[in-house]
């Protein structure tokens, strides 16, 4: 209706500058009061009393210019495009310049069907004769919508590789399956699932329940009945736009202040749709906790997508300072748990329209969303956009035609090898109102390939399962990657590993000795072999230790490689967390070459540590060094893999 009186408003304004004292252009009483009469049902929405009033008008006044702009409007409203085009239509041909913004509003209806040529046409002539009073966003939307009639008549002439299927009976049923989430290992599916009820006589909604639903994909690549999540994440309320993170730990989704308001302390809103958060522990969800500022405020937050990473979540928001009239935002959460200053992800990314259903890819540099505000076929399209090597985010580029179309497209996610789209819609073979489709994402439209690591961390003298924190190091930027944490019950855990870099990964837990893996993915590798680690450590004990197994030198000699510094720095901040803790730095080599060679070679390479160590402040008193040549292998020299493992640096604990 906001759009309706806004045109109301301009049909008036418009007729008082042609016609003295708001009189309209016809002269026929009977099509007057009819038209009047039209306004009266406006007014109180009956819209089919509406239109037959103005039906009477247009017939005791075929050319009552008013009654067919207001009918088109009308018909708008009820997105009743075809029918709005035909009454704009009578319009132009009764008085072309009468109300020039007609053309404008004809060219969306056109948009809205794909007739992007008569659209095209349409806003160029609204371009031509407007007013000189017309407002500049007017104008500039013109443009910009010229400007996508011509990129969709490009992109249906040009279509990209689209092959919807259902993704089964499992997930989708004869209720609303939509808001589609799937973890990095693609074993676990959520949706949000809106059960209805209507009355079977008059069809009337009695009835709208929307809860969380999850499946798991069985041995034969299938997935299995689609089962309500049940307490503590549904309630009698609704819930919805849920983001599951990569490793299916952790939840975050939105609800809104008329369902959450006085139902438990921890669902509180801030006075419109809020986003709320939580955590998998042993297999139970724990009760949702409202996120809090500044994430949440008195506006509008919903559709929340967490990042891989552990720390970022981007969302949506109306708030005040935003580009247009829902903006894509994120924050990131610090090593004190506390959320960041809010940012708005800025002009190349958020537009004067509206932006939704963020989500970003487990490489945690691909980002998808919906706009009706970028150059698209009009309506809500999907884009992707890439981070950059500067860490800001590129261009965005439209998926193309036709996984867009001229209808609203919408809540797309992809599936962490990159290769499989998840996407809601109601088109021919929905068992609903609306189910999950999937379809081989396009090459070009695909993120970067991640990997991942599955398995458990456990006390290694004990056997019983840890709550650790994981950490995946960039080795050639030194930034962390991915952030995670094993199940504080179960102790198992899902790490992604995007495919195009080398990373340190470091696991921590207090009271053991810190662990480190090596994955060097730069090269390539197959994502569609996952890795499987059980990670013991090893309790703060004398004699306890491990491998620094990011530590590099150069090929037979002890000068450390720059990546090393990863490594070493998670040294010193676990000398620093245990300020009395001393320990033995050891070089170890393979039994190629000459014995004396190797066993200088080794006590260099520890002493480089060692040096490396003090000079970042670590006391020297706290630390000895020694080379141990090839006297101590890890396991038989017998292939180069072997002697490769033997060629080592190592930490023992002498004192604590």
């Amino acid at each position: 209706m906001k759009h309706l009186f806004a045109i109301l408003l301009c049909v008036f304004a418009f007729s008082c500058k042609a016609q003295p004292a708001m009189e309209l252009t016809t002269t026929n009483k009977k099509a007057k009061k009819a038209y009047e009469s039209s306004l009266v049902y406006l007014d109180s929405r009956q819209y089919d009393k509406a239109l037959a009033e103005l039906k009477s008008a247009q017939q005791a006044d075929p050319n009552f210019v008013e009654a067919y702009i207001l009918e088109a409007n009308v018909h708008m409203e009820l997105r009743q495009w075809e029918k709005a085009i035909e009454q704009f239509k009578k319009s132009f041909a009764i008085n072309p310049g009468f109300f020039p913004a007609s053309y404008s509003d004809c060219g969306y209806c056109e948009m809205r069907v794909g007739k992007y040529a008569e659209a095209k046409a349409d806003y160029e002539t609204f371009l031509k004769v407007m007013r000189k009073s017309t407002p500049e966003k007017m104008i500039n939307n013109a443009k910009t919508q010229i400007a996508s009639c011509d990129f969709a008549i490009n992109a249906m002439a040009h279509p990209v590789p689209f092959n919807p299927k259902s993704i089964g009976n499992g997930i989708n049923s004869d209720a609303c399956e939509y808001f589609p989430n799937v973890t990095a290992d693609d074993q676990t599916f959520l949706i949000t699932r809106n059960r209805q009820e209507r009355d079977p006589n008059t069809g009337a909604l009695m009835m709208s329940q929307e809860d969380f639903y999850i499946s798991y994909r069985d041995d034969n690549g299938k997935w299995s009945t689609a089962q309500n999540m049940g307490g503590p994440l549904n309630s009698t309320r609704n819930e919805g736009a849920p983001s599951l993170s990569a490793d299916g730990r952790f939840l975050f989704f939105a609800a809104c202040d008329e369902d959450y308001m006085g139902y438990g302390p921890n669902r509180q809103g801030f006075g419109s749709c809020d986003i709320f958060f939580s955590q998998k522990h042993g297999g139970m969800w724990t009760p949702p906790v409202n996120v809090g500022a500044p994430i949440n405020t008195g506006a509008w937050e919903t559709q929340p997508s967490f990042s891989s990473d552990g720390k970022t979540l981007y969302f949506i928001s109306s708030r005040n300072g935003g580009f247009g009239s829902s903006d894509i935002y994120m924050a990131e959460l610090g090593p004190d748990s506390k959320w960041s200053p809010v940012v708005n992800l800025g002009a190349d990314i958020n537009t004067a329209g509206k932006e939704e259903a963020v989500f970003i890819h487990p490489d945690n540099q691909t980002l998808y969303f919906a706009s009706d505000g970028h150059t698209g076929m009009g309506g809500l399209d999907l884009y992707v956009c890439r981070r950059q090597a500067d860490g800001k985010w590129g261009k965005p580029e439209n998926l193309g035609y036709p996984i867009n179309t001229f209808n609203d497209e919408s809540g797309l996610i992809v599936n962490g090898l990159g290769d499989i789209a998840y996407y809601s819609s109601d088109r021919e073979g929905t068992l609903g109102c609306d189910d999950i489709w999937m379809f081989d994402l396009p090459k070009s439209l695909r993120p970067t390939t991640v990997t991942f690591m599955q398995g458990k961390v456990f006390d290694k003298t004990t056997k019983k399962p840890i709550g650790a924190g994981f950490e995946l190091v960039d080795l050639a930027t030194g930034k962390t990657a991915i952030a995670s944490t094993s199940d504080p019950v179960t102790g198992e855990f899902t790490v992604c590993i995007p495919v195009n870099a080398d990373y340190a990964l470091n696991v921590n837990s207090e009271g053991y000795c810190f662990y480190t893996e090596s994955f060097r993915l730069k090269e390539s590798t197959d994502p569609n072999k996952p890795y499987k680690m059980d990670v013991p450590l090893i309790p703060l004990t004398v004699g306890g230790g491990g491998e620094l197994k990011n530590v590099y030198f150069e090929t037979g000699k002890f000068d450390l490689r720059p990546e090393s510094e990863v490594e070493l720095n998670k040294l010193i901040a676990f000398l620093n967390a245990n300020p009395t803790m001393k320990i033995e730095l050891s070089g170890h080599t393979d039994n190629v070459g000459d014995k004396k060679a190797n066993q200088v070679l080794s006590e260099n390479r520890a002493r480089a540590v060692y040096v490396y160590l003090v000079s970042h402040g670590v006391d020297a008193k706290r630390l000895s060094y020694k080379g141990y040549g090839d006297t101590q292998p890890k396991v038989a020299n017998d292939t180069p893999e072997h002697r490769q493992m033997n060629r080592r640096t190592e930490y023992k604990i002498t004192a604590i």
